[in-house]
């Protein structure tokens, strides 16, 4: 199974799947969903056979794939996965299929096409799997460029308030980032050897000079993607605006693109920029932990709220990646898996309160857990696992990253930690307002506040929730893929781990 082309293949699954999708007619909502459905169960069948070939200790990039596209310039279909991208593969694999059952009636209250809307979510599955399986640079830039284009149309057409203005600023956000990549993989192509190939780049004998105006290129387009503060704004309408399904797989994997990025690009092609660079970046992740924080207590409607609690915990995953040591690293990859599996159930459950509720605000509910206790409850699960409580998966990541940055930057863990202080309060407070205390009796008049959890949707979260308790305690088969490739990286940037303190061998020894 290790020469089957897996990652060709899943790249064009779900592109033919959304095409059957598509051509599927209006009148047979219904038929649309399975087949979309049962598409995207093919795709995670497939990447579970790709996770159990991958081989831990193997090579360092795997199921390597090479295609001739266009030779002039040096461009072809290469793929390749390394652990850091298998991961994110597999998250792609495992939120798709949730994100479609948990979005069963949201192309009908908007009142727009039922196949086309499953068809989108096919088309994003298709780009996300392509901009993480790249091996090749230019190819790389086509699925970041592309992959926008079915979130704009998902966001604008099958969206709430406001969604033109957010899937307009959206776009010109990424596009603009995007525009600053391709002046890097342009510049990259003319100094690298005009190639785009990853593996001789990597090798490249660049410039100093030359190497810190490319890596600000790249920096710039993932800080907007992931994003980083300032670069921040968009993600708040955005995921206000969008769909709570497509809002899931915004905040959850694409997002993660930016973060991915940094590892797989800036730090290897640019390691004396990315040194260079790694104060400034250190400093905008923890502005940006602090300031989302802040901004999170704050907000009344609920999405907004949730939207802003992942610019904080992007700023955790940039401290990890900028402190330079294996620990810190695998922590914030880790982190990308954990917090598109934690954030992605909060989105889908506040999702699910909207649509009974008819609202976002949070001041519209109040002891809402009296009329559907399980929702509730696993709404107060999915928030104990965005503020990182021991026993759950993000608390795993998040302490790595901590412990990781301690070693080298006391000062930057320390300011970091005030951000899991700030998520006990943003995310507590945001589930006594809503679902504890006295009973709105607004709430008693609204027919969808009567209905707790049913089949489907206990389907959707029963999974994630299995996931984020299984590697709350035992993470190991995920960071035996991850640490390999973050020790890889870590080479490339000239990086090697802290010895440990004399003190510390001393008393280790007693």
């Amino acid at each position: 199974m290790s020469n089957f082309p897996f990652l060709s293949v899943l790249t064009v699954a779900p592109l033919v799947g959304a095409l059957v999708v598509a051509l599927l007619p209006r009148r047979n909502p219904e038929l649309a969903k399975q087949v979309a459905f049962g598409w995207s169960l093919l795709v995670l069948v497939l990447s579970v056979i790709m996770w159990i070939t991958f081989q831990a200790g193997g090579d360092r990039f795997q199921f390597r794939e090479s295609y001739p596209w266009i030779p002039t310039w040096g461009v072809r279909f290469t793929f390749a996965a390394d652990g850091i991208a298998l991961v994110m593969l597999m998250l792609i694999a495992i939120l798709v299929p949730l994100v479609i059952l948990a979005s069963w009636h949201d192309a009908e209250h908007s009142k727009r096409s039922v196949p086309v809307y499953f068809a989108l979510l096919l088309i994003l599955e298709s780009t996300m799997i392509g901009v993480f399986a790249a091996a090749d640079v230019f190819l790389f830039y086509v699925f970041f460029e592309v992959m926008l284009v079915p979130m704009y149309f998902l966001i604008g057409s099958y969206g709430g308030h406001q969604r033109q203005y957010a899937a307009v600023k959206f776009f010109l956000y990424s596009l603009v980032g995007g525009l600053f990549m391709l002046a890097a993989v342009i510049g990259l192509w003319v100094v690298g050897g005009r190639t785009f190939d990853w593996n001789q780049l990597v090798n490249a004998d660049i410039a100093t000079g030359t190497a810190r105006w490319l890596f600000l290129g790249f920096f710039l387009a993932f800080a907007i993607k992931a994003p980083f503060f300032p670069f921040h704004t968009w993600l708040p309408d955005a995921g206000r605006a969008a769909p709570a399904g497509a809002a899931a797989l915004l905040v959850g994997v694409l997002d993660k693109v930016g973060t991915f990025g940094i590892l797989r690009y800036c730090l290897p092609l640019f390691p004396e920029a990315a040194r260079w660079f790694a104060p400034y970046a250190l400093a905008l992740g923890l502005i940006g932990i602090i300031y989302a924080a802040l901004l999170a207590v704050g907000q009344n409607d609920l999405k907004r709220l949730v939207s802003y609690t992942s610019i904080a915990h992007f700023g955790f995953i940039g401290v990890g990646i900028f402190a330079f040591t294996t620990q810190a690293g695998t922590g914030a990859v880790l982190y990308m898996l954990n917090h598109g599996l934690a954030t992605g159930l909060l989105f889908l459950v506040v999702g699910m309160l909207i649509a009974r509720r008819g609202s976002a605000m949070i001041s519209d509910f109040g002891g809402a857990g009296k009329l559907v206790p399980l929702l509730a409850g696993v709404l107060f699960f999915a928030g104990l696992a965005s503020l990182a409580l021991p026993g759950t998966a993000p608390f795993i990541s998040e302490f790595l990253v901590l412990l990781g940055t301690f070693t080298v930057n006391k000062p930057v863990a320390v300011i970091a930690t005030l951000g899991i202080v700030l998520a006990a309060a943003y995310v507590l407070w945001m589930v006594q307002r809503t679902t504890q205390g006295t009973l709105n009796p607004a709430l008693t008049e609204v027919d969808g506040m009567r209905r707790d959890l049913n089949l489907r949707e206990k389907a959707v979260v029963a999974p994630l929730i299995a996931l984020i308790v299984l590697l709350g305690f035992y993470p190991k088969p995920v960071t035996d893929v991850i640490n390999p490739a973050v020790q890889a990286t870590m080479q490339d940037v000239g990086k090697t781990d802290p010895a440990p303190e004399v003190g510390t061998v001393q008393e280790a020894n007693r």
